[in-house]
């Protein structure tokens, strides 16, 4: 759950939207989905058009002048008193949790402060300040739920994914042997450790297989390319989606209530 200093007293009219790099690139529909929510719960989503990179991939490998650089960027984005809503936990906890270590003793540290105040994951932000109500117009269906390492250990979320699927009244979550680890992705980890992040997703789409899911969503688009992307090349037959995608296709048939994007 969110701390105190986060909470807002009311949904707020207008948000930001920050997009992350996979999304852009990789799975945009994630990213249209993630604003059609909002939407539906009548907020104006702003997407700026010069956002990039967070700086987290410089970061982690130990590159903080680089990495301060690319995040610098991002901080003259959100000019408005509006949260900062952003569709990865992985994303979302660089810019909360470690921008302000990272511009610390830096003109730019009061910025950076700030703008990590107003960043929220935006399944959190739909339960807890949206309290989004869904009604499931889909088929009956199994899935499994992967919440990345970030999203559970830096941004405290793990309990909203399994909130949110439990409003869908004919979907069956199922559980995973040791959800709580790893898919093995880790950003560069995958990269410079290539043999122990395939273990590692090899027995992540064996748990899920096991628990009998045929498919499973996550909050992550980086865990998604991962686990879904090793399920195809070794021809096992789980699928994978992000959850803002999953949650609009169940409850798109809905009226909505308002809201533009721009």
């Amino acid at each position: 759950m969110t701390d105190a200093i986060r909470l807002y007293p009311a949904k707020p009219p207008k948000v930001y939207f920050y997009g992350t790099c996979l999304i852009d690139l990789f799975y945009p529909d994630a990213g249209l989905a993630g604003i059609q929510l909002l939407e539906r719960e009548g907020i104006e989503v702003v997407y700026p058009q010069d956002q990039t990179c967070c700086g987290q991939p410089a970061y982690t490998s130990g590159y903080h002048d680089e990495a301060r650089a690319v995040a610098a960027a991002q901080l003259d984005l959100f000019p408005g008193d509006w949260p900062i809503v952003v569709p990865s936990g992985s994303c979302g906890g660089m810019m909360r949790k470690h921008y302000p270590d990272l511009f610390a003793d830096t003109p730019q540290a009061e910025a950076a402060t700030e703008v990590a105040g107003r960043v929220w994951e935006l399944t959190d932000f739909l339960l807890n300040v949206c309290h989004i109500k869904l009604q499931d117009l889909g088929e009956p269906t199994t899935v499994a739920l992967h919440t990345s390492c970030s999203a559970r250990r830096e941004m405290g979320i793990a309990e909203v994914g399994p909130a949110l699927l439990s409003q869908l009244q004919n979907v069956t979550l199922v559980t995973q042997q040791r959800a709580e680890e790893c898919c093995g992705f880790g950003g560069t980890f995958a990269v410079r450790h290539p043999e122990i992040s395939a273990a590692m997703v090899d027995d992540k789409v064996q748990a899920m297989e096991d628990a009998g899911a045929p498919a499973f969503v996550t909050t992550d688009c980086g865990c998604l390319m991962n686990i879904a992307g090793y399920a195809e090349k070794a021809a096992r037959p789980l699928t994978g989606e992000h959850i803002v995608s999953f949650l609009w296709k169940r409850v798109s048939l809905q009226p909505g209530n308002g809201g533009s994007a721009r």
